[in-house]
């Protein structure tokens, strides 16, 4: 069921009118129209189109989400498409939910696929700035685009709280290392995924700054700047981790090769300390005369021999800092 409000000169007049009443109310100047679409059908757009005669690539893409973050200016309107973000704290993983948006002079119409996208936080952000509903779709584009970069935000500084404790796990001993790697690589996923969502809204949003569209106002201007700014810092903010997440990645390989180097070296020193009396048992066991053959003092030398070759590998490694 399509959620419809209308605004006569910045004042909520109506809710939830048949969206077939569209085209009634906009032989009034006076009035701003939004109309939400939840998972429409092809009858559902081909009504709004018909109703403020909508491009057909624009409908297009509406009938075919997953399109990236962007801007299509056509004659009489614009599609805009933008993306929610959520994350997992448990996972370290982003979801994100597609927001389509048609954009008139007078009426804006979101679509979007199920439930992901919450509409019903932006609809609590216009109640709450409802001061500014005169400035009409202007008003309505913002409390939309400021939901949607919110969440990055938000996600932006969850994914900075988990990668500082990713870090404080990195020369912890006790740590379990594939634990770590795999909430490293969960989080790189997640930050390329924010990348892809977040790095685009800047030229969406700078699009929609532009005076020429005739969208945003003198009265919407400081907010849709103040959008941009969270827009910029969001994105300088994800590609900094982005980077710190690839540096803690590559110190936890360097970790564990050093590690390993250390356990073959003392593998090898303990391995040529064990030669030593294999060599010297080795050579006693041989089927010719030697030193002490037959005597009880030529096993006594030979153990002596043992004892004292070894000792002095494992004193000259161990100095070396080999063992």
């Amino acid at each position: 069921m399509a959620r419809t409000r209308l605004y006569r000169n910045g004042v909520l007049e109506a809710e939830d009118f048949p969206p077939e009443d569209i085209s009634d109310h906009l032989r009034d100047d006076a009035l701003t129209v939004w109309i939400d679409l939840g998972d429409p059908t092809e009858a559902d757009l081909a009504l709004v189109s018909s109703e403020l005669g909508l491009h057909e690539l624009a409908i297009e893409d509406a009938m075919h989400l997953r399109q990236r973050p962007k801007v299509d200016r056509y004659d009489t309107h614009s599609y805009v498409t933008a993306y929610s973000v959520e994350l997992d704290q448990d996972t370290c993983l982003v979801t994100t939910a597609e927001l389509g948006m048609f954009v008139t002079d007078r009426v804006v119409v979101t679509v979007r696929a199920g439930d992901a996208f919450d509409i019903g936080a932006v609809v609590r952000r216009w109640d709450e700035l409802s001061h500014l509903a005169k400035s009409g779709v202007g008003f309505l584009v913002h409390g939309l685009l400021d939901y949607v970069v919110d969440t990055h935000f938000a996600a932006v500084q969850s994914l900075d709280d988990l990668i500082e404790d990713l870090e404080d796990t990195v020369f912890d001993e006790n740590a379990s290392a594939p634990e770590a790697q795999r909430r490293a690589l969960a989080l790189r996923k997640s930050l390329v995924t924010l990348r892809r969502v977040v790095l685009p809204m800047r030229e969406v949003v700078n699009t929609l700054l532009r005076r020429e569209d005739r969208i945003v106002d003198q009265a919407m201007t400081p907010y849709f700047q103040d959008v941009y700014d969270h827009v910029l810092r969001a994105s300088e903010w994800t590609e900094s981790l982005r980077d710190l997440v690839t540096t803690i990645r590559e110190t936890q390989l360097n970790i564990q090769g050093n590690r390993l180097n250390l356990i073959m070296k003392k593998v090898t020193g303990w391995a040529a300390i064990i030669a030593v009396p294999t060599a010297i048992t080795g050579f006693y066991g041989q089927n010719v005369p030697y030193p002490g053959d037959g005597e009880v003092w030529g096993f006594w030398m030979s153990t002596a021999l043992i004892l004292l070759v070894g000792g002095a590998l494992y004193a000259l490694f161990k100095h070396r800092d080999w063992l």
